[in-house]
């Protein structure tokens, strides 16, 4: 019989990092999920609320940075399973426990723990899929959080009719934490690891013949690092926005309902998982077909007019709804909102990983990431003093500019040197 090959183990193994980060999501909003019972149980009121979610925000802020640097040097498959044991761990103690403090805190460690997810994945991928396709299944499995986030509330909310609270957080973290043990039986960190050949190696050898490892300072010291770090930056912080205080805009100042603000969110969301899939696959078909260079990314150009749709439509949000103006108007701005937004992140997520040095390609991740959160902050407390001390519309204005400037800016440096630090000299 003849050994596995590349398909069977590509197979195996995304099917455990799609079933792991699932549960690592689930198990991530399972407080939210749950909350009403709980408060119907515990007296909590808003800022109770807001400590216990906000401790692991931050916590996860924290720990996503530094398992982006530990992903490259230690093991993916380790540090993914662990996470995994870690957050049903704690998912378990939270079901035992009734004291806002402990809550916080405990939410506070799964908030550690939840970081130890996408970093070993994007580790692995890179390692088991070549370039061309490395886009398309680093969107599929992204969808994994879509669809833990979409069917989560639903099955939850059936569940308890029958279950209290406890009993779901319990038998949830149960289920995380046995799945860890899966997960470190079967999921590898690289073809050499079963004997195969190394994926890197054969397109190095195919395309330039070059060495791939870099030293820190070199890798750090790379411009396009840091042009990514400032665009993700831009762009997740006007995506938080627009999800964050889009429907008050809609309410406030534009006169539309609650249902409608509500339709607008899902519209958007469902946009959204449109938008990270087909910037995957679209951009791997460029990358297919010109390869990888050193200077200008294939993927570069749907990132451009992705961040342009992005700017477009939420001009349009801004100054054509009316109270008047037909309901699937803006719905369609919803979805064209979240299509241009969400393929971006996904881009930039791609294309900080890809074109790394293959030993810093997790820590790449971790500093676009981290400067992603930096937006999302941003996106808070100043985005809506702007508010508070002009008005949704100037915010949402602010927002905008930003948005146009950072695309007109990507535009002009779009084939600036792309790869990460040092290049080595060919092998002829």
């Amino acid at each position: 019989m003849a050994a596995p090959g590349y398909g069977y183990y590509r197979l195996i193994i995304f099917l455990c990092m799609f079933t792991g980060y699932f549960l690592y999501f689930f198990n991530r909003k399972t407080f939210s999920f749950v909350m009403p019972s709980v408060m119907d149980e515990i007296d909590l009121d808003k800022e109770d609320l807001g400590m216990i979610t906000s401790s692991q925000t931050m916590a996860y802020a924290i720990s996503k940075f530094i398992s982006g640097v530990l992903s490259d040097r230690i093991s993916a498959r380790w540090l993914f399973s662990i996470g995994l044991l870690v957050v049903g761990g704690i998912n378990i103690v939270f079901s035992w426990s009734s004291a806002v403090s402990v809550f916080s805190i405990l939410w506070f460690l799964n908030g550690l723990g939840q970081g130890c997810g996408w970093p070993p994945c994007g580790k692995v991928l890179r390692k088991w899929f070549k370039p061309s396709q490395f886009g398309t299944w680093w969107s599929v499995l992204s969808c994994s959080m879509n669809l833990a986030g979409s069917v989560g509330p639903v099955l939850v909310t059936v569940l308890l009719q029958y279950y209290n609270w406890r009993t779901i957080l319990t038998v949830s973290g149960g289920v995380c934490a046995a799945f860890s043990f899966v997960c470190l039986a079967f999921v590898k960190n690289e073809p050499k690891d079963v004997g195969l050949p190394s994926i890197e190696a054969m397109v190095k050898k195919d395309e330039t013949g070059a060495k791939t490892e870099s030293s820190l300072r070199d890798f750090l010291l790379s411009p396009f690092l840091w042009v990514l770090s400032v665009g993700y930056l831009v762009v997740f912080g006007v995506k938080t926005a627009a999800t964050d205080w889009g429907q008050l805009f809609l309410m406030q100042e534009k006169a539309q309902t609650v249902l409608m603000g509500s339709t607008y969110m899902s519209a958007l969301e469902v946009g959204g998982f449109v938008g990270s899939l087909a910037a995957g696959f679209i951009s791997d078909k460029a990358v297919a077909q010109v390869g990888l260079k050193t200077h200008g990314s294939p993927r570069h150009s749907l990132l451009i007019l992705m961040m342009g749709g992005m700017y477009l439509s939420m001009h349009l949000f801004r100054v054509t709804i009316t109270p008047e103006i037909p309901k699937i108007w803006i719905l369609f701005l919803g979805a064209m909102f979240g299509f241009s937004s969400y393929g971006p992140i996904a881009l930039f997520g791609v294309i900080a990983s890809e074109c790394a040095p293959s030993n810093f390609c997790g820590t790449s991740h971790a500093v676009v990431a981290l400067m992603a959160n930096v937006g999302a902050f941003m996106a808070g407390l100043p985005f809506s003093t702007i508010a508070k001390k002009h008005s949704w519309e100037v915010a949402f204005w602010v927002a905008e500019m930003i948005m146009g400037v950072t695309t007109i800016w990507f535009f002009l440096v779009r084939n600036m040197r792309t790869r990460m630090g040092r290049i080595a000299d060919k092998i002829e």
